[in-house]
Protein backbone atom coordinates (compact mmCIF):
# COMPACT_ATOMS: atom_id res chain seq x y z
CA UNK A 1 0.00 0.00 0.00
CA UNK A 2 2.61 2.62 0.97
CA UNK A 3 4.38 1.93 -2.97
CA UNK A 4 0.68 3.22 -4.39
CA UNK A 5 0.17 6.06 -1.34
CA UNK A 6 2.85 8.00 -1.66
CA UNK A 7 2.65 8.92 -5.16
CA UNK A 8 -1.34 9.70 -4.83
CA UNK A 9 -1.06 11.22 -1.57
CA UNK A 10 2.02 13.49 -3.76
CA UNK A 11 -0.14 14.82 -6.12
CA UNK A 12 -2.16 17.29 -3.52
CA UNK A 13 0.04 19.96 -4.43
CA UNK A 14 -0.04 19.76 -8.12
CA UNK A 15 -4.09 19.74 -8.06
CA UNK A 16 -3.62 22.67 -5.71
CA UNK A 17 -1.53 24.94 -8.56
CA UNK A 18 -4.08 23.54 -10.93
CA UNK A 19 -7.62 23.84 -9.14
CA UNK A 20 -7.12 26.96 -6.79
CA UNK A 21 -6.33 30.02 -9.53
CA UNK A 22 -10.34 29.09 -10.28
CA UNK A 23 -11.96 28.50 -7.27
CA UNK A 24 -12.01 29.57 -3.06
CA UNK A 25 -10.56 26.74 -1.41
CA UNK A 26 -14.05 25.78 0.92
CA UNK A 27 -15.82 25.76 -2.14
CA UNK A 28 -13.32 23.37 -4.01
CA UNK A 29 -13.43 21.36 -0.63
CA UNK A 30 -17.07 20.82 -0.23
CA UNK A 31 -17.62 20.29 -3.92
CA UNK A 32 -15.27 17.33 -3.61
CA UNK A 33 -16.21 15.74 0.19
CA UNK A 34 -20.53 16.53 -1.97
CA UNK A 35 -18.81 14.35 -5.12
CA UNK A 36 -16.62 11.98 -3.18
CA UNK A 37 -19.85 11.16 -0.56
CA UNK A 38 -22.41 10.56 -3.67
CA UNK A 39 -19.43 8.14 -4.93
CA UNK A 40 -18.83 5.90 -1.76
CA UNK A 41 -22.58 6.07 -1.41
CA UNK A 42 -22.90 4.13 -4.44
CA UNK A 43 -19.93 1.76 -3.96
CA UNK A 44 -21.96 0.72 -0.97
CA UNK A 45 -25.09 0.49 -2.17
CA UNK A 46 -24.19 -2.02 -4.98
CA UNK A 47 -20.86 -3.96 -2.52
CA UNK A 48 -23.51 -3.91 0.92
CA UNK A 49 -20.60 -3.19 3.57
CA UNK A 50 -21.19 -3.48 7.31
CA UNK A 51 -21.24 0.20 8.76
CA UNK A 52 -19.38 0.91 12.32
CA UNK A 53 -21.51 -0.47 14.95
CA UNK A 54 -22.42 1.79 17.89
CA UNK A 55 -23.03 5.75 18.36
CA UNK A 56 -19.37 5.99 19.48
CA UNK A 57 -18.00 4.60 17.05
CA UNK A 58 -19.61 7.00 14.80
CA UNK A 59 -18.36 9.97 17.08
CA UNK A 60 -14.97 8.94 16.29
CA UNK A 61 -15.25 8.69 12.83
CA UNK A 62 -16.93 12.18 12.93
CA UNK A 63 -14.12 13.86 14.42
CA UNK A 64 -11.42 12.33 12.58
CA UNK A 65 -13.19 13.34 9.24
CA UNK A 66 -13.18 16.86 10.86
CA UNK A 67 -9.82 17.02 11.63
CA UNK A 68 -8.17 14.60 8.62
CA UNK A 69 -10.71 16.04 5.94
CA UNK A 70 -11.90 19.64 7.08
CA UNK A 71 -9.08 20.75 8.85
CA UNK A 72 -5.96 19.17 7.47
CA UNK A 73 -6.98 19.77 3.93
CA UNK A 74 -8.79 23.10 4.61
CA UNK A 75 -5.68 24.60 6.10
CA UNK A 76 -3.53 23.39 3.38
CA UNK A 77 -5.86 24.67 0.04
CA UNK A 78 -6.39 28.18 2.08
CA UNK A 79 -2.79 28.52 2.98
CA UNK A 80 -1.71 28.21 -1.01
CA UNK A 81 -4.92 30.46 -1.88
CA UNK A 82 -3.62 33.38 0.57
CA UNK A 83 0.18 32.67 -0.92
CA UNK A 84 2.39 30.42 1.23
CA UNK A 85 4.49 28.54 -1.81
CA UNK A 86 4.17 24.93 -2.06
CA UNK A 87 7.47 24.30 -1.13
CA UNK A 88 6.64 26.30 2.20
CA UNK A 89 3.63 24.52 3.11
CA UNK A 90 5.31 20.84 2.32
CA UNK A 91 7.79 21.72 4.49
CA UNK A 92 5.72 22.80 7.64
CA UNK A 93 2.79 19.97 7.29
CA UNK A 94 6.17 17.34 6.80
CA UNK A 95 7.25 18.34 10.60
CA UNK A 96 4.12 15.90 11.58
CA UNK A 97 6.14 12.82 11.91
CA UNK A 98 7.98 14.64 14.50
CA UNK A 99 5.68 16.27 16.01
CA UNK A 100 3.66 12.45 16.25
CA UNK A 101 6.72 11.33 17.59
CA UNK A 102 7.29 13.54 20.67
CA UNK A 103 3.71 12.99 21.10
CA UNK A 104 3.61 9.55 21.50
CA UNK A 105 7.19 9.66 23.69
CA UNK A 106 6.23 12.30 26.12
CA UNK A 107 2.64 10.67 26.81
CA UNK A 108 4.85 7.04 27.71
CA UNK A 109 1.90 5.58 25.26
CA UNK A 110 2.63 1.97 24.20
CA UNK A 111 4.09 2.53 20.72
CA UNK A 112 7.29 3.67 22.53
CA UNK A 113 9.53 5.57 19.85
CA UNK A 114 13.29 3.93 19.91
CA UNK A 115 16.83 5.90 18.98
CA UNK A 116 16.77 4.28 15.46
CA UNK A 117 13.97 5.72 14.77
CA UNK A 118 14.43 9.35 16.10
CA UNK A 119 17.47 9.20 14.32
CA UNK A 120 15.64 8.51 11.09
CA UNK A 121 13.35 11.39 12.01
CA UNK A 122 16.05 13.53 12.41
CA UNK A 123 17.57 12.26 9.38
CA UNK A 124 14.55 12.92 7.41
CA UNK A 125 13.58 16.37 8.55
CA UNK A 126 17.27 17.53 7.42
CA UNK A 127 16.05 15.56 3.84
CA UNK A 128 12.94 17.23 3.82
CA UNK A 129 14.73 20.72 4.22
CA UNK A 130 17.15 20.06 1.70
CA UNK A 131 14.44 19.24 -0.78
CA UNK A 132 12.55 22.09 -0.60
CA UNK A 133 14.62 24.70 0.56
CA UNK A 134 14.45 26.31 -3.01
CA UNK A 135 10.86 26.83 -3.14
CA UNK A 136 11.38 28.72 0.61
CA UNK A 137 11.14 31.87 -1.15
CA UNK A 138 8.51 31.51 -3.72
CA UNK A 139 5.49 32.34 -1.67
CA UNK A 140 4.85 35.11 1.01
CA UNK A 141 4.81 34.23 4.59
CA UNK A 142 1.79 36.29 6.90
CA UNK A 143 0.24 35.38 9.94
CA UNK A 144 -2.71 34.52 8.37
CA UNK A 145 -0.98 31.75 6.09
CA UNK A 146 1.57 30.98 8.66
CA UNK A 147 -1.67 29.74 10.65
CA UNK A 148 -3.66 27.99 8.10
CA UNK A 149 -0.63 25.83 7.78
CA UNK A 150 -0.03 25.48 11.39
CA UNK A 151 -3.92 23.88 11.59
CA UNK A 152 -3.35 21.55 8.80
CA UNK A 153 -0.10 20.45 10.71
CA UNK A 154 -1.62 20.27 13.93
CA UNK A 155 -5.55 18.89 11.97
CA UNK A 156 -3.74 15.64 10.62
CA UNK A 157 -1.18 14.89 13.41
CA UNK A 158 -3.98 14.85 16.24
CA UNK A 159 -6.53 13.04 13.75
CA UNK A 160 -4.06 10.18 12.48
CA UNK A 161 -3.15 9.95 16.63
CA UNK A 162 -7.21 9.90 17.29
CA UNK A 163 -7.99 7.39 14.84
CA UNK A 164 -5.22 5.30 15.76
CA UNK A 165 -6.37 4.96 19.60
CA UNK A 166 -10.26 5.20 19.26
CA UNK A 167 -11.28 4.05 16.21
CA UNK A 168 -12.01 0.25 15.98
CA UNK A 169 -11.40 -1.41 12.76
CA UNK A 170 -14.08 -1.25 10.15
CA UNK A 171 -15.11 -1.18 6.53
CA UNK A 172 -12.71 1.41 4.97
CA UNK A 173 -15.78 2.36 2.47
CA UNK A 174 -18.41 3.52 5.24
CA UNK A 175 -15.86 4.95 7.56
CA UNK A 176 -15.01 7.21 4.83
CA UNK A 177 -18.62 7.99 4.22
CA UNK A 178 -18.71 9.03 7.51
CA UNK A 179 -15.76 11.10 7.65
CA UNK A 180 -16.37 12.77 4.68
CA UNK A 181 -20.40 13.50 5.99
CA UNK A 182 -18.68 15.65 8.84
CA UNK A 183 -16.15 17.08 7.21
CA UNK A 184 -18.59 18.47 4.87
CA UNK A 185 -20.72 19.57 7.94
CA UNK A 186 -18.11 22.01 8.75
CA UNK A 187 -17.06 23.08 5.60
CA UNK A 188 -20.50 23.58 4.13
CA UNK A 189 -21.49 26.42 6.09
CA UNK A 190 -18.07 28.60 5.35
CA UNK A 191 -18.57 28.76 1.89
CA UNK A 192 -20.62 31.77 1.77
CA UNK A 193 -17.98 34.07 3.72
CA UNK A 194 -15.62 33.29 0.61
CA UNK A 195 -15.60 36.32 -1.35
CA UNK A 196 -14.93 34.79 -5.16
CA UNK A 197 -16.93 32.30 -7.10
CA UNK A 198 -16.24 28.85 -8.82
CA UNK A 199 -14.81 29.65 -12.33
CA UNK A 200 -15.95 26.34 -14.77
CA UNK A 201 -12.42 26.12 -16.36
CA UNK A 202 -11.02 23.16 -17.46
CA UNK A 203 -8.20 23.00 -15.08
CA UNK A 204 -10.74 23.18 -12.43
CA UNK A 205 -12.53 20.43 -13.81
CA UNK A 206 -10.16 18.30 -13.80
CA UNK A 207 -8.77 18.99 -10.21
CA UNK A 208 -11.95 18.09 -9.00
CA UNK A 209 -12.55 15.36 -11.03
CA UNK A 210 -8.31 13.78 -9.41
CA UNK A 211 -9.35 15.25 -6.08
CA UNK A 212 -12.45 12.91 -5.82
CA UNK A 213 -11.32 9.52 -7.42
CA UNK A 214 -7.09 9.71 -6.62
CA UNK A 215 -6.95 11.70 -3.90
CA UNK A 216 -9.78 10.79 -1.33
CA UNK A 217 -11.47 7.55 -2.58
CA UNK A 218 -8.15 6.42 -3.80
CA UNK A 219 -5.44 8.75 -1.29
CA UNK A 220 -7.58 8.87 1.92
CA UNK A 221 -8.78 5.36 2.01
CA UNK A 222 -5.23 4.23 1.49
CA UNK A 223 -3.98 6.58 5.11
CA UNK A 224 -7.35 5.23 6.57
CA UNK A 225 -6.26 1.23 6.08
CA UNK A 226 -2.30 2.01 6.49
CA UNK A 227 -2.90 3.97 9.91
CA UNK A 228 -5.30 0.84 11.20
CA UNK A 229 -2.65 -1.49 10.40
CA UNK A 230 0.36 0.32 11.32
CA UNK A 231 2.04 1.86 14.13
CA UNK A 232 1.89 6.00 14.04
CA UNK A 233 5.13 6.96 13.82
CA UNK A 234 5.81 4.36 10.82
CA UNK A 235 2.91 5.66 8.77
CA UNK A 236 3.60 9.24 9.76
CA UNK A 237 6.98 8.67 8.46
CA UNK A 238 5.68 7.90 4.91
CA UNK A 239 4.95 11.54 4.38
CA UNK A 240 8.22 12.32 4.64
CA UNK A 241 8.33 11.08 1.08
CA UNK A 242 5.77 13.74 -0.75
CA UNK A 243 7.41 16.47 -0.75
CA UNK A 244 10.36 14.71 -2.65
CA UNK A 245 7.73 12.74 -4.74
CA UNK A 246 5.74 16.16 -5.21
CA UNK A 247 9.33 18.00 -6.44
CA UNK A 248 9.88 14.92 -8.76
CA UNK A 249 6.34 15.64 -10.65
CA UNK A 250 6.79 19.08 -10.32
CA UNK A 251 10.03 18.40 -13.00
CA UNK A 252 7.98 15.76 -15.15
CA UNK A 253 4.70 18.39 -15.19
CA UNK A 254 6.44 21.71 -14.78
CA UNK A 255 9.62 21.36 -15.75
CA UNK A 256 10.66 22.35 -12.49
CA UNK A 257 14.62 21.96 -11.70
CA UNK A 258 15.89 19.45 -9.50
CA UNK A 259 19.58 20.21 -8.50
CA UNK A 260 21.97 18.01 -7.02
CA UNK A 261 21.24 19.01 -3.67
CA UNK A 262 17.18 18.26 -4.32
CA UNK A 263 18.28 14.63 -5.23
CA UNK A 264 20.53 14.36 -2.22
CA UNK A 265 17.70 14.83 0.35
CA UNK A 266 15.47 12.41 -1.54
CA UNK A 267 18.08 10.02 -1.01
CA UNK A 268 18.46 11.21 2.70
CA UNK A 269 14.42 11.10 2.82
CA UNK A 270 14.39 7.41 2.08
CA UNK A 271 17.16 6.13 3.96
CA UNK A 272 15.17 8.01 6.89
CA UNK A 273 12.06 6.57 6.03
CA UNK A 274 13.90 3.00 5.96
CA UNK A 275 15.19 3.18 9.57
CA UNK A 276 11.74 4.73 10.93
CA UNK A 277 10.00 1.65 9.54
CA UNK A 278 12.35 -1.59 9.65
CA UNK A 279 11.23 -4.24 11.96
CA UNK A 280 13.75 -4.15 14.94
CA UNK A 281 15.50 -7.60 15.09
CA UNK A 282 14.17 -10.22 17.16
CA UNK A 283 15.99 -12.14 19.67
CA UNK A 284 17.54 -15.48 18.98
Amino acid sequence: MPAVFIPVWSTGFIVARYGMPHSPPLAFLSLRYALSLLCFLAWIAWSRPSWPRGRIQWAHLAATGVLMHGGYLGGVWAAVKAGMGAGTIALLVGLQPVLTAVWLSRQGASEQVSSRQWLGLALGLLGLVLVVWHKLGVGEVTRWNFALALMALLSITAGTLYQKRFVAPCDVRTANTIQLLAALAVTLPFVPLENESMVPHPQLIGAVAWSVIGLTIGGSSLLYMLIQRGAATQVTSLLYLVPPCTALMAWVLFDEPVTLTMAAGMLLVAAAVALVVRAPPTAA
